[in-house]
């Protein structure tokens, strides 16, 4: 069993955004020559997310309206008495998650029919780390 691990930045244009990184992820299971296992995908920071959904425009309003509900902006949390105003971008990553397990079978990325791996954004506009870990069975050159 091999491991290998990589950083990627995301930079949103917007405080709320939702990214399709599943292109980002097969280039670094291929980068990793991962054949069999699994790649960790986790963000690094405490107010963005990382789930697997479709990858469509309404179901990501869905998703946004819902948190919005959940978790609304412009309350009067306790953690804005610190100076900061960012809490529901906190409890919006608490509900998503902030990592997903994708397996690797056949040297491909096993999801099902239309599941995509994203980045939800909660307070954006500037530069985000996701941590990669391929785990598991690398290809042999003659698979490549």
């Amino acid at each position: 069993m091999e491991s290998y691990t990589e950083y990627v930045s995301i930079e949103t244009r917007k405080r709320y955004e939702i990214v399709d990184i599943t292109p980002r992820v097969e280039k670094f299971r291929e980068t990793a020559r991962l054949a069999d296992g699994i790649i960790l995908v986790s963000t690094m920071h405490i107010t963005a997310s990382i789930f697997v959904n479709d990858h469509e425009s309404g179901l990501w309003e869905d998703i946004q309206t819902w948190l919005e509900k959940l978790a609304p902006a412009g309350l009067d949390y306790k953690h804005h008495h610190t100076g900061e105003d960012n809490a529901d971008a906190h409890l919006k990553r608490m509900i998503l998650g902030h990592q997903v397990i994708v397996p690797v079978t056949g040297s491909k990325l096993d999801l099902g029919t239309w599941e995509r791996i994203h980045y939800g954004e909660f307070d954006g506009q500037r530069r985000k780390r996701v941590l990669l870990k391929a785990i598991g069975a690398l290809e042999t050159k003659a698979a490549r």
